[in-house]
Protein backbone atom coordinates (compact mmCIF):
# COMPACT_ATOMS: atom_id res chain seq x y z
CA UNK A 1 0.00 0.00 0.00
CA UNK A 2 3.10 2.35 0.65
CA UNK A 3 4.53 1.94 -2.49
CA UNK A 4 0.87 2.79 -4.28
CA UNK A 5 0.76 5.41 -2.74
CA UNK A 6 4.37 6.85 -3.62
CA UNK A 7 3.62 5.68 -7.16
CA UNK A 8 0.35 8.21 -6.97
CA UNK A 9 2.32 11.22 -5.83
CA UNK A 10 5.44 10.35 -7.81
CA UNK A 11 3.15 10.76 -11.01
CA UNK A 12 1.42 13.53 -9.70
CA UNK A 13 4.31 15.62 -9.29
CA UNK A 14 6.03 14.59 -12.51
CA UNK A 15 2.93 15.32 -14.67
CA UNK A 16 3.83 18.81 -15.43
CA UNK A 17 0.16 20.16 -14.56
CA UNK A 18 -0.17 22.88 -11.99
CA UNK A 19 -3.26 25.00 -11.44
CA UNK A 20 -1.84 28.20 -12.50
CA UNK A 21 -5.17 29.90 -11.77
CA UNK A 22 -4.69 31.26 -8.29
CA UNK A 23 -1.48 33.05 -10.16
CA UNK A 24 -3.42 34.86 -12.24
CA UNK A 25 -5.51 35.36 -10.37
CA UNK A 26 -3.08 37.51 -8.41
CA UNK A 27 -1.87 38.46 -11.25
CA UNK A 28 -4.94 40.74 -12.04
CA UNK A 29 -5.19 42.18 -8.35
CA UNK A 30 -3.81 46.00 -8.06
CA UNK A 31 -1.03 46.89 -6.95
CA UNK A 32 0.26 50.70 -6.09
CA UNK A 33 2.57 51.16 -8.05
CA UNK A 34 3.74 54.43 -6.80
CA UNK A 35 2.76 56.97 -3.49
CA UNK A 36 5.07 60.17 -2.92
CA UNK A 37 6.28 62.16 -1.80
CA UNK A 38 7.53 60.23 1.41
CA UNK A 39 7.17 61.78 3.51
CA UNK A 40 4.54 64.31 3.02
CA UNK A 41 3.43 67.47 4.13
CA UNK A 42 0.21 68.99 2.17
CA UNK A 43 -0.59 66.54 -0.35
CA UNK A 44 -0.14 62.59 -1.31
CA UNK A 45 -0.21 60.81 -4.99
CA UNK A 46 -0.71 57.64 -4.99
CA UNK A 47 -0.61 55.87 -8.78
CA UNK A 48 -1.93 52.28 -9.68
CA UNK A 49 -1.83 49.58 -12.21
CA UNK A 50 -3.92 50.38 -15.15
CA UNK A 51 -6.21 47.01 -14.00
CA UNK A 52 -7.71 49.64 -11.29
CA UNK A 53 -11.31 49.53 -11.33
CA UNK A 54 -14.26 50.58 -9.16
CA UNK A 55 -14.44 47.12 -7.27
CA UNK A 56 -11.21 48.70 -4.82
CA UNK A 57 -11.18 50.93 -2.06
CA UNK A 58 -8.18 52.73 -0.64
CA UNK A 59 -7.93 53.48 3.29
CA UNK A 60 -6.06 55.53 5.00
CA UNK A 61 -5.73 54.89 8.67
CA UNK A 62 -3.45 56.45 11.52
CA UNK A 63 -1.05 54.44 13.36
CA UNK A 64 -2.95 53.87 16.34
CA UNK A 65 -6.02 52.92 13.74
CA UNK A 66 -8.07 55.52 13.24
CA UNK A 67 -9.61 55.55 9.84
CA UNK A 68 -8.40 58.57 7.76
CA UNK A 69 -9.93 58.42 4.41
CA UNK A 70 -11.68 56.46 2.21
CA UNK A 71 -11.60 56.71 -1.37
CA UNK A 72 -13.50 54.13 -3.92
CA UNK A 73 -10.81 53.55 -6.68
CA UNK A 74 -12.03 54.22 -10.31
CA UNK A 75 -9.00 56.32 -11.58
CA UNK A 76 -5.24 55.19 -11.80
CA UNK A 77 -4.50 58.08 -9.50
CA UNK A 78 -5.77 59.28 -6.46
CA UNK A 79 -4.57 62.90 -4.71
CA UNK A 80 -5.13 62.60 -0.81
CA UNK A 81 -5.43 66.40 0.55
CA UNK A 82 -3.38 66.59 4.47
CA UNK A 83 -4.95 69.13 5.82
CA UNK A 84 -6.86 67.37 8.50
CA UNK A 85 -3.74 64.68 8.85
CA UNK A 86 -1.20 65.19 11.90
CA UNK A 87 2.37 64.82 11.61
CA UNK A 88 3.33 60.79 12.38
CA UNK A 89 2.39 57.52 10.42
CA UNK A 90 0.20 56.25 8.11
CA UNK A 91 -0.55 52.61 7.15
CA UNK A 92 -2.72 52.32 3.08
CA UNK A 93 -4.57 49.48 2.45
CA UNK A 94 -6.36 48.66 -1.17
CA UNK A 95 -9.24 46.21 -0.40
CA UNK A 96 -11.23 44.49 -2.72
CA UNK A 97 -15.04 43.98 -2.98
CA UNK A 98 -14.90 41.42 -0.41
CA UNK A 99 -12.56 43.40 2.28
CA UNK A 100 -9.64 40.90 1.57
CA UNK A 101 -6.27 43.42 1.52
CA UNK A 102 -4.76 43.33 -1.67
CA UNK A 103 -1.75 45.87 -1.00
CA UNK A 104 -0.76 47.95 2.22
CA UNK A 105 2.27 49.98 3.32
CA UNK A 106 2.49 53.06 5.15
CA UNK A 107 3.87 56.35 4.82
CA UNK A 108 5.18 59.36 7.11
CA UNK A 109 3.60 63.02 7.96
CA UNK A 110 5.41 66.08 8.32
CA UNK A 111 4.21 69.11 9.43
Amino acid sequence: MKHLYLLILAAFLCSGTVDRSYDAFVDLQPKLSKFYPNPATTVINFELDKTVDNNYILQVYSFIGKKMTEVKLGDAKVLINLNEYQRGLYIYQIKDRTGRIVDSGKFQVVK
